[in-house]
Order: C-alpha cells, then structure tokens, then sequence
C-alpha cells in the first residue's frame, strides 16, 4: 500500500473448523498500551546478539463482539530461529499464560509480537499457533504486532490479522494472509506525565532525568500551555493576513476547544482563587487548633492519673505506719501486765 494508515479489509476465508464452529471475520481495532511497548523495546534490548528478532505473547481485554482490542501487557517467549526452522517454547507459553491469567483474572490472550517488520513463513507458523482452538485465540483472530526497533530511527508498529490459505488442511496450518488492521497508542494523563519525563532525558547526555517536584511539573505545565496559545495565537494571526493557508477543520477543532472553556472574568477568577485560599487556610487552622486540644486533653488527663496514684501510694503508707505504732504499744503494754503478775 503507498498508504500505510489506509488499510483495505477482507472477509477472512474460513479454514479447516470443527461442525459448529465458526471464526470472527469482522475488521478489527486495535488499542495499545505504552507499557506493553516499553516492556517489547526492553526485550529487544536483552537480545543475545546472534538473534535478529523476539517474539512473545500480547494479552488485553476484548470487547464482546471482538471487534475492539486494548493491549495492556505482554512477556517474552524463548524461540530459537534459523533459515530452515523455527522452535517457540510451547511449555513455557503455556506456563506464563496460566500464571499470567491468575493474577490478572480480566485479561485474555489476543496474539504475539515481533521486533521486525518482516513477514515470512515462521510468521504464519507463529500465528496459526497463537490463533488455534484450545490455548489460542480462536473463535477470535490472533492480533500480530510488529515493532522495528533499528538504534536511531524512529519506531514504527503494526498490527495484523490473518486469514488461513490453501487448498489443504495441512497446507493451511503453515501458511496464512495477514491483513492490515487500524491501531492507536492511547495512555491517561498519569502516563502522558511519565512518558514526558522519559521523553525529557532525549537531550542529555547522560540520558538520565532526574523526578521534578510538583511545582515544577506545575510550571511546566503552564509554560506548554502558553507555548500552544503563542502557536494557536500565530496561526490565527497568519490566516488573517492572509499568510497561511486557511483549513476549515483546524477552525473546528479550535472552536470546538474554545467553547469547553468557561467564559468568566479575571477578577472573578482572583476573587474565587483567594476565596478559596481562605478557606483552605480556615480549614488548616481549625485542625491544627483541634490537634492541639486533644494533645493537651491527653496531657491533663494523663497528669491526673499520675498525681491522683502518688496521693493513694503516699496516704497507704502513713496508714501502715500508723498501724505498726499501735502494734508496738500494744506489745510494751503487755509485757508490763507479765511483770507484775510475777511479783504478786
């Protein structure tokens, strides 16, 4: 295709099936992750260097007419490949599968990836084993993903689906048509921070980044915030004086942008802003003051307990000490009764 985000789908002709069974033949889309690009781009790193490519599985949720893919994760599966063959580890697939599916009970097998564009009979064998009955992805199609990663050009994915070709069963499980499908790299804002800071670490030489605090995230924020107003605000200016060429989606997009914001007035916004300081400060105070009635509740009530056990200890021994000076008397009192019996 000269094109390659154009992509042409066809009816998957329906191999070799048990009675009843009947393959998914509707077009796919595919949604992608970073971190199951990032932990792929990891395993290439790990490569030995005698091996050109690796391989491993893609797992995700699926919609439930299966026309919708979202890759989430991914892990690497040992193969050994040659010119006249290739050896994927079965065992150890079907091993991380299992444990894989245990800890993450919402996810399912969607298909394999590559790190080469190529596509060759070793890939039909790949995917006719991801796509199989039992430990595969049928009665869904098998999801192949391709990522180049050749050290310093841009990377660059694909994703396919295949159709099994042949006039014989035998024939089919070695040979498939991969047809081209539409894929999207999607991440949340959590990621879109983490992957700027990746991105950040491009420009040193060291290609280290060190974490930035929170106000500077915040700083960074604003300044691309001003830099996409100074380029929206250039663009608009150019079109005016008839210096850009105009496009009527671009000034949709912008419209539809600049309705979502809320049309108040600065002073308002300052008078919200420390109106909202002052109640954070209000709050603050407030909790603080309660902290410290409670630290000094504990205080006095811990004080009392201590002073009221030292009085109980102090009146418990004079009340022994008294006792053992009546006792005494009593003891000379009746040695004197003794004495004078024995002179009369």
């Amino acid at each position: 295709m000269a094109d390659k985000d154009s992509f042409l789908h066809l009816a998957r002709p329906l191999g070799p099936a048990p009675v009843g069974a009947q393959p998914s033949t509707a077009p796919l889309t595919v949604t992608i992750q970073p971190q199951a690009i990032f932990s792929i781009l990891d395993h290439s790193l790990r490569r030995p260097a005698d091996q050109d490519r690796v391989i491993g599985t893609l797992l995700g949720t699926r919609s439930e007419d299966g026309t919708e893919i979202e890759i989430r994760n991914c892990y690497a599966v040992p193969h050994t490949e040659t010119a006249e063959q290739v050896e994927v580890d079965m065992d150890y697939q079907k091993q991380m599968l299992a444990l894989h599916l245990r800890a993450n009970p919402r996810e399912v097998l969607v298909g394999w990836y590559a790190t080469s564009s190529e596509l060759n009979t070793f890939s039909a064998l790949i995917q006719n084993f991801y796509g199989q009955q039992g430990d595969g992805t049928w009665p869904h199609p098998a999801v192949h993903l391709t990522v180049s990663t050749v050290p310093g050009e841009p990377i660059d994915s694909r994703t396919y689906i295949s159709a099994p070709v042949g006039v014989t069963a035998e024939r089919a499980a070695d040979s498939c048509l991969f047809i081209p499908v539409p894929h999207e790299l999607k991440y949340g804002e959590a990621e879109r921070s983490g992957l700027e800071l990746i991105s950040s670490a491009k420009d040193r030489e060291d290609r280290s980044q060190g974490i930035i605090t929170d106000l500077e995230s915040l700083e960074r924020a604003i300044q691309h915030v001003l830099d996409m107003l100074e380029r929206v605000t250039k663009y608009v200016n150019d079109v005016l004086d008839e210096e850009a060429e105009p496009s009527s989606a671009l000034g949709q997009f912008l419209l539809n942008a600049l309705s979502l914001a809320p049309k108040v007035d600065a002073a308002d916004i300052e008078r919200d802003f420390n109106a909202h300081i002052q109640d954070v400060l209000v709050v603050s105070y407030l909790s603080n003051t309660i902290r410290t009635q409670i630290d000094l509740s504990n205080r006095l009530a811990t004080a009392a307990l201590t002073l009221g056990s030292s009085d109980a200890l102090a009146e418990g021994g004079a009340q022994r000490e008294g006792g053992g000076d009546r006792q005494k008397g009593g003891d000379r009192r009746g040695k004197g009764r003794q004495q004078r019996a024995q002179e009369a």
